[in-house]
């Protein structure tokens, strides 16, 4: 169990390493979330992604100026920006996550079909199981699903 764990962060570390506009797994995590959300504040990036208020800014400050991220005002409240993946942002995050699902297809093709569908069960079992995770916890390396 522990050696297929280990696949998945290795599958995880290679799919970030493949994209050169991504230089740590916060700044994916930070993506995805914007992916699956599609606008957010900053304040709730920060606590989607579990960092402090200052060093998401930070992380957007960089993100935008590799043109990954749009900022813009708030127009319901000036005080807010809302931050938004440009095309190119979506790209990468697109990119990352086909990368991952080529590099775990050939893994599951090698198994029999019986092994597969218990893996399947078990996997539902095991995130059954695992309930008490908090969302921003299931997002920490970048997984959308």
């Amino acid at each position: 169990m522990l050696r297929a764990c280990r696949i998945l962060v290795a599958i995880t570390a290679r799919s970030l390493a493949a994209v050169p506009q991504v230089t740590d797994p916060l700044q994916m995590r930070a993506m995805v979330v914007l992916r699956s959300r599609e606008t957010l504040s900053l304040g709730q990036l920060a606590r989607s992604v579990g960092i402090h208020l200052t060093r998401a800014s930070r992380l957007c400050d960089r993100l935008v100026s590799q043109g990954l991220v749009d900022r813009t005002d708030d127009p319901a409240n000036r005080r807010q920006l809302l931050l938004r993946l440009t095309a190119e942002g979506r790209d990468v995050v697109d990119e990352v996550m086909r990368q991952r699902a080529e590099a775990i297809q050939p893994v599951l093709a090698r198994m029999a079909p019986a092994s597969r569908r218990a893996l399947v069960r078990a996997l539902g079992d095991f995130d059954r199981a695992a309930e008490g995770f908090e969302e921003r916890e299931l997002w920490a390396m970048g997984w959308t699903s």
